[in-house]
């Protein structure tokens, strides 16, 4: 049977970008962003739920987004789920759920209040288009092997 490991997500930028690079170079940047839902329960009152979700970006589009989103700004991104596992100071295995960014695109107004996502002519921002997805480098240090699933 064939799998897949594909997220869709839109939602808003929890907090600012955070850049970094790796010793070799290569630039890292972790995003928080929060993704509503909203439904009508059966007594006719709108209820909603919100998922808090960690996303990491890799080479330039990381460098775009720690230039260009700040939190509370809305993007679209598409990527996979990865586990991070480790060990805590005291011993015990943690693990949490992540998206790695294969495209990140940046929609709503930029804090200048010009729009994104036309080009000039539909009055889009400075904003750099998004680029096509880019494949993660292979990890140097980190949580150790991904799990045999």
């Amino acid at each position: 049977m064939a799998n897949v490991n594909k997220v869709l997500l839109l939602g808003r930028l929890t907090r600012d970008p955070e850049l970094r690079y790796t010793p070799n170079g290569t630039a890292v940047c972790d995003l928080g962003i929060a993704v509503s839902r909203k439904w009508k329960s059966p007594d006719g009152s709108w209820k909603e739920d919100t998922c808090f979700v960690d996303v990491t970006v890799w080479q330039k589009q990381a460098e775009y987004c720690a230039e260009y989103l700040k939190k509370g700004r809305e993007v679209f991104i598409e990527g996979r789920l990865t586990l991070d596992q480790w060990q805590s100071p005291e011993g015990q295995k943690r693990s949490k759920l992540k998206v790695v960014a294969q495209s990140v695109q940046f929609l709503g107004a930029r804090p200048g209040g010009a729009a994104v996502g036309g080009g000039p002519a539909a009055g889009g921002g400075g904003a750099p288009p998004a680029e096509a997805p880019v494949e993660e480098p292979p990890v140097e240090e980190g949580p150790g092997p991904e799990p045999p699933f």
